[in-house]
């Protein structure tokens, strides 16, 4: 069977630090601590679990290499 690779394309990502829910154009997303927030090549943000975006994304810059070696972001206290 013919194999095919997906095109190098740098995106934008946050770690998530708390629970949110993100509007996609497949409908709302749960994003949950230690998942990411990924801002894609149109504008398009969605959400990552990190053992997904760990296996397909590589930093890129500095900024994104210490934030890939970074400890889980600590949920802001809710008190």
């Amino acid at each position: 069977m013919p194999r095919f690779r997906k095109k190098p394309v740098v995106i934008e990502a946050v770690r998530l630090s708390r629970r949110i829910t993100v509007h996609t154009l497949e409908g709302d997303m749960a994003g949950n601590p230690g998942d990411w927030l990924i801002t894609g090549v149109e504008g398009e943000q969605y959400v990552c679990r990190d053992s997904v975006f760990r296996a397909t994304y590589e930093p890129v810059d500095d900024e994104a290499r210490a934030l890939w070696d970074a400890p889980l972001p600590e949920a802001p206290d809710a008190s």
